[in-house]
């Protein structure tokens, strides 16, 4: 019993380091597989993460919230759902909190957040 809690273990762990490390605030893309009839296909969800909830645990979620023709829509996804194809890291967001519902009321350049900028001349020397 333990050697296949050990196998869903080892499984859950090289699923996540295959994702970027993304927090709240960032933009993430989201290819997710999309099944209609007997044809699969990868469809994009461009949007900025708002939560992630139960981190480092099998259940682990996270929400992307977008906003297209002025209509916001937020999407639930689990980390470890197989039909999460890859998550691409777009931009990182300079927040102070870890949920983001404020963004729920806000539209326009009020919604938009800062992006958090990394030393280059540091990285360069290192």
């Amino acid at each position: 019993m333990s050697v296949l809690l050990d196998f869903i273990q080892q499984e859950s762990q090289e699923r996540r380091a295959s994702f970027p490390n993304f927090a709240a605030g960032d933009t993430i893309n989201v290819h997710v597989k999309i099944r209609e009839g007997n044809k699969e296909r990868i469809q994009q969800f461009q949007g900025v993460v708002i939560q992630r909830k139960n981190t480092n645990s099998n259940g682990e979620t996270f929400t992307v919230r977008k906003i297209s023709n002025q209509i916001g829509t937020e999407r639930i996804f689990p980390l470890l759902s197989p039909n999460i194809e890859k998550i691409e890291l777009v931009r990182r967001g300079k927040v102070r909190r870890a949920r983001l519902f404020y963004l729920r009321g806000l539209s326009g350049k009020a919604a938009r957040i800062k992006e958090k900028r990394t030393n280059v001349a540091a990285k360069a020397t290192a």
